[in-house]
């Protein structure tokens, strides 16, 4: 159970952009990553077809106890598959915390939202790969929105 109360929400979320930098291995620059962290941003969209990595590197150490992340697909059936992984150091390679698959079948399922409850400590690095589709041709990785708390 969450210890926010429904519609109140926002308050609890970390401001992202004021703790961390980004980097993305692909953007469109109509779509930047620092999008998916505002209230109303249109979220972040890769360039390139295929895998893509989005790292949050922290300027200090964070405690994280939820992430949330939103995923649309209007328009193409496809199977996503995304990996979070976070790291205490900046030098270590990130572990993996969770993997998850989506099938996006519009127009019936085209929003895919996962909320995480969790108790990391010292977070430096959060790193979210997304494999846009695993099973037909190659797609365009997107995100609508992350937030953490």
């Amino acid at each position: 159970m969450s210890d926010v109360e429904p519609g109140n929400e926002r308050a609890s979320w970390l401001d992202v952009k004021a703790l961390a930098r980004f980097e993305a291995t692909s953007e469109d620059s109509r779509y930047p990553i620092e999008s998916a962290f505002e209230e109303d941003g249109q979220g972040w969209r890769a360039v390139e077809v295929g895998e893509q990595a989005i790292r949050l590197i922290f300027d200090k150490p964070q405690r994280i106890q939820r992430i949330r992340l939103c995923f649309v697909e209007p328009d193409t059936e496809r199977t996503q598959q995304f990996t979070l992984h976070w790291s205490t150091d900046h030098t270590a390679t990130p572990r993996p915390l969770v993997r998850r698959q989506w099938n996006f079948s519009p127009p019936g399922s085209t929003m895919q939202i996962e909320e995480y409850e969790v108790d990391l400590h010292g977070v430096r690095i959060l790193q979210l790969v997304v494999r846009p589709e695993i099973r037909r041709s190659p797609a365009v990785a997107t995100l609508v929105s992350w937030h953490l708390a």
